[in-house]
């Protein structure tokens, strides 16, 4: 058995916990391992919070390389949240109708969740706020896709692998 749901929010901050809270009882139901469960709930939250902030208004032309291609696109005011549970992993996915990531942040690939302890990761600027919790999605996750769809905004997919309570609904 499979769980599949998918939500179309309004680019606001009230619909974040929104998403959040309906993934974490979606996880309950099913039997997901709290530890899972609240992982996946973070990287969410992160990544509802960037297409709140980010996905928004795409009438100004774009530069060179994004997704806007010059072309003024109309704001939907909306994005959406896809989440699939499926025995061993749990994707979700979120989209929105923004400009799209960077050039450099879309063809990045995404960094492995464990870091080795003789080659830790360099510390950020403290200045540097963008792309914190793109980073905080990277390790609480499994496998991440960073992309942008030509004339639709920004996508984020993230995978992990689930660890489930016993008698759980859902299992392998």
């Amino acid at each position: 058995m499979s769980i599949w749901w998918s939500l179309h929010l309004r680019r606001e901050a009230a619909s974040v916990p929104l998403a959040r809270r309906f993934l974490l009882g979606t996880m309950e139901t099913a039997g997901v391992d709290p530890d899972i469960s609240f992982d996946l709930s973070v990287a969410l939250s992160e990544a509802c919070a960037n297409a709140v902030e980010h996905g928004g208004d795409r009438t100004a032309l774009g530069e060179s390389g994004d997704s806007g291609y010059g072309r003024p696109v109309a704001d939907s005011g909306q994005y959406r949240v896809t989440a699939y549970l499926d025995g061993e992993k749990c994707r979700i996915e979120v989209s929105d109708s923004g400009p799209g990531f960077p050039a450099r942040r879309a063809l990045r690939p995404a960094a492995p969740a464990e870091q080795h302890p003789q080659h830790p990761r360099p510390p950020r600027d403290a200045e540097a706020e963008s792309g914190r919790g793109l980073d905080l999605i990277q390790q609480l996750s499994d496998h991440v896709q960073f992309g942008n769809r030509p004339g639709h905004g920004a996508v984020v997919r993230f995978d992990k692998v689930l660890k489930w309570r016993e008698g759980a609904l859902l299992t392998v």
